[in-house]
């Protein structure tokens, strides 16, 4: 049996260790777009060696990388190999969106305030390098496995889709877990996510001149009548319901519109990209054909315009591999006890990179450093944080975790 206050005692005995690696990892910028995080992989790297980690740099071609629309990638590995046994990954994404305005903390200050660590990332998931790297770190000093393996991959690809992220690593033969746990920001062990579609929509029309502007075809109108169309088919999505729990509809968000050249002018060209989120249960390439039709039907109501559509991510739903429960099991025995509440297995409405390691046969769950729902991180918005407390316990769950799943049979 695993002494697991000793595991719990060793976390506790390195945490402010533990936080100020999460802090130099958030003062590093990952803003993607542009996407140039090859310097933070090197700094990470740097990090992981002053403790005796060494990892194996992956950088991913450039001109995949440019032709992918991103400055530099490269993906760390640290293996840990203790014997025959189980192979267990742990994923966590470097990579994150540009933090926006309406901060109150910088976000590359990695400012502690009430209990809490503030910057772009410290939630999702620079917190779960530091919890995965420190359960590590507590396991071969406490447990000293002698059965299975660990890696830590530590990847710079999910915002645009994990393609080049997960997906290379797998795709090069450069790992092959027989379990994975990835990055997550909430109590839950979450077993299943949403898909992704995206898309950007064209719109032609033709240029005029305001003051004679049935000269031109307008293709704002056209672009509104598709909008509206599908607008309309997002209301109707309410009606589809999912039966994974934490899982509600599939919908459809709207989130750029540019064109036009000036106010004076009838524009002749307007496009926008639209995101459209699917259930586990729904077909991506029946969910893509549909779009396509509603975005056809309604452009073809406005005589002149021509339109292109372009898709922009397809990533497919997160289902629940049956190798998977071990996993959920651990996972749920010891947050229980460390957090004092049920640990539920549910879905997400997210979509992340963690799919590409179902789609590859690997069994895995999302779980990390987090609060109760991803609304209390700030995940994606202004002043995101991580709770240490939060940070504390879930890398004690990790630890313990790991220390079940490598103990000798």
């Amino acid at each position: 049996m695993t002494d697991y206050a000793r595991l719990d005692a060793w976390v506790d005995a390195h945490f402010d260790e533990q936080v100020s690696f999460l802090q130099s990892l958030v003062r590093v910028p990952t803003d993607t777009p542009p996407g140039n995080n090859a310097p933070h992989a090197v700094r990470t790297a740097e990090l992981l060696k002053e403790m005796g980690l060494v990892a194996e740099a992956h950088a991913v071609p450039a001109q995949a990388v440019q032709d992918y629309g991103m400055q530099s990638i490269t993906n760390l590995i640290v293996r840990r190999e203790y014997g025959p046994g189980r192979r267990i990954a742990l994923n966590a994404h470097g990579d994150v969106v540009p933090p926006g305005d309406g901060w109150q903390h910088d976000p590359y200050g990695a400012e502690i305030e009430n209990g809490s660590l503030y910057g772009r990332a410290a939630a999702v998931s620079k917190s779960d390098f530091a919890s995965f790297t420190y359960a590590v770190r507590a396991l071969e000093a406490v447990a000293k496995p002698t059965h299975g393996a660990v890696e830590l991959h530590f990847t710079y690809d999910e915002e645009f889709g994990g393609l080049l992220g997960p997906g290379w690593l797998l795709s090069q033969g450069l790992t092959k877990p027989d379990l994975m746990i990835a990055a997550g920001f909430s109590y839950e062990v979450v077993t299943a996510h949403n898909g992704c579609l995206q898309m950007e929509v064209t719109v032609h029309g033709k240029m005029a001149h305001a003051a004679i502007p049935t000269t031109g075809v307008d293709a704002l109108q056209g672009a509104v009548k598709i909008l509206n169309a599908l607008y309309a088919q997002n209301a109707l999505y309410q009606n589809i319901r999912s039966e994974v729990p934490g899982i509600s509809h599939p919908y459809l968000n709207v989130g750029r519109i540019e064109g036009g050249t000036n106010t004076n002018v009838v524009p002749g060209k307007v496009s926008f990209k639209l995101d459209r989120r699917m259930i586990p249960e729904e077909n991506a390439v029946e969910v893509e054909a549909d779009i396509r039709r509603i975005i056809q039907e309604a452009a073809a109501a406005t005589p002149g315009i021509t339109i292109d559509i372009k898709r922009l991510l397809l990533a497919n739903s997160m289902r629940p591999l049956p190798g998977n429960q071990p996993l959920v099991d651990a996972i749920q025995k010891h947050g229980e006890v460390l957090f004092g509440e049920p640990i539920p297995a549910m879905g997400t409405p997210l979509y992340t990179d963690v799919r590409l390691y179902g789609e590859a046969g690997i069994p895995g769950v999302i779980y990390g450093a987090g609060p109760r729902t991803v609304l209390e991180s700030h995940a994606k918005r202004n002043d995101e944080r991580v709770v240490l407390e939060d940070l504390r316990r879930a890398t004690k769950v990790i630890a313990r975790t790991l220390a079940d799943l490598l103990a000798p049979a």
